[in-house]
């Protein structure tokens, strides 16, 4: 079926949330390092004061599946729109320890449900065949997000003293558009189906994402989707039962090894990193824009390719990229040949957009049937953010302890067991419809 204009607008609407989530998460970079000095923050209290946001993120991730499907897919993405905007006006102002941490923990929060249920509602409303890039757009949000925040930060710098409230609160313009946009929003019709029975409300929304599409084909849509739902319904099984671990176990993995590559340590800190390479601290926040710019780029490639190639297919792709990238970077730091790190750091930050980033979104959506996939979604973006929240907590206090080489060497090793696990236990979603999924990993 060929996009609708009502397809894109809703998918690229509840995207923007990737935006707000990648601009969020790492405009902190920029003033880490003043609020540490301003506040006079021991190591502890730094990684406390920089992980805030992700334990919000964690908790956000955890309790998203519950407005989810209690109140829909899209008032939560509306009001996903308000914590963010609140968080970014509070931020700017803090004017404590205290009070900014508990500001970074309401935008942590917005993350957190983003993650949990931008995807999901993408992934219910597209077609498979182009549901990849779809649902991926909230991955390219992300660095979209991310090279603004670099770039925002980078020509905030000079505003003075209080350059790093000035940083943190520009987040709130994007927070008042994605929230106005948010309006008109048409629901999911899975989550219609499911969870209110409304069969005549699906089929209206169908018919406007899916325009060219026949009576026929609508209605043998929704006759599938009913009855995928209806089996859920009377099954007595519930989420934490033999029936869904491959899911379960999909969603754990592909979250697990997400951050263990060191993605999100690298992304916070990577001023840091650069100035322990001997760079000058203006060079080094350009370098951080630059890495931006390679996520940037190759997250469109990561979007050209997961429909052609695969989810599966670009994993292994993405894995190499790690190991070969993140083995270079160790090796730079042990021998002091640092020349080569910006380069070994942007070729990680390429393989990380081609492949888990481009594919964690996407695969976690796709492999839940329709009443669990909420829950699914919350699991595997929980999964995700408890192991982001510990890297970066304790991130600071690691490059004390050791050396940065076996810092990049132990991320390293973790991408070689992901190559293992993707190459023997992750199965092809490409082009399969959602409620074939299910069927195809055995639940039903």
């Amino acid at each position: 079926m060929r996009s609708s204009s009502t397809l894109i607008r809703s998918s690229v609407t509840a995207a923007f949330a990737g935006f707000l989530f990648g601009f969020d998460t790492v405009v902190i970079s920029g003033a880490e390092q003043t609020i540490q000095s301003l506040w006079e923050l021991s190591d502890l209290e730094h990684g406390l004061a920089m992980s805030m946001a992700l334990w919000g993120t964690v908790v956000g991730s955890l309790v998203g599946g519950w407005p989810t499907d209690r109140y829909g897919r899209t008032k939560t993405l509306f009001w996903i729109g308000v914590f963010y905007f609140v968080s970014a006006v509070w931020s700017g102002l803090a004017t404590d320890f205290y009070s900014f941490m508990v500001a970074r923990f309401i935008g942590g929060l917005g993350v957190g449900i983003s993650t949990v249920a931008a995807p999901l509602y993408i992934s219910e409303i597209a077609p498979p065949e182009s549901r990849g890039r779809l649902a991926g757009m909230f991955q390219f949000n992300i660095v979209f997000g991310i090279l603004m925040a670099y770039l925002s930060n980078w020509l905030i710098q000079h505003v003075g003293d209080e350059a790093w409230r000035w940083m943190l609160g520009a987040e709130a313009l994007p927070a008042i558009v994605y929230t106005v946009l948010c309006y008109g929003l048409p629901e999911s019709p899975r989550w219609l189906i499911a969870k209110r029975h409304r069969r005549d409300l699906a089929i209206e929304v169908l018919q406007h994402v899916n325009s060219d599409a026949s009576a026929e084909e609508i209605d043998a849509l929704v006759g599938e989707i009913e009855i995928a739902s209806n089996e859920e319904q009377k099954s007595t099984h519930g989420f934490w039962t033999p029936r869904l671990r491959v899911p379960i176990m999909l969603a754990f993995f592909v979250a697990f090894f997400n951050q263990l590559s060191g993605i999100n340590a690298i992304l916070y800190f990577a001023p840091r990193i650069f100035e322990a390479a001997g760079l000058a601290n203006q060079s080094a926040l350009l370098k951080s824009i630059g890495i931006g710019v390679t996520n940037f780029i190759f997250t469109f490639v990561g979007l050209w390719l997961i429909d052609r190639l695969g989810r599966k297919t670009l994993l292994l792709i993405g894995s190499v990229g790690y190991i070969g990238s993140l083995g270079l970077c160790s090796w730079a730091f042990f021998t002091e040949t640092y020349n080569i790190v910006p380069a070994c750091i942007f070729a990680f930050i390429a393989a990380h957009a081609v492949g888990q980033g481009a594919v964690i979104w996407v695969l976690i959506s796709e492999i839940f049937p329709n009443q669990h996939r909420a829950a699914g979604q919350a699991l595997g973006s929980f999964t995700h953010w408890i192991f982001a929240a510990l890297l970066t907590l304790f991130f600071p206090k690691m490059v004390t302890l050791f050396a940065p080489g076996w810092v990049f060497l132990f991320f390293c090793g973790m991408m070689v067991l992901q190559l293992l696990w993707v190459q023997f236990l992750v199965p092809e979603t490409k082009g399969v419809p959602l409620e074939q999924i299910q069927r195809k990993l055995g639940i039903s």
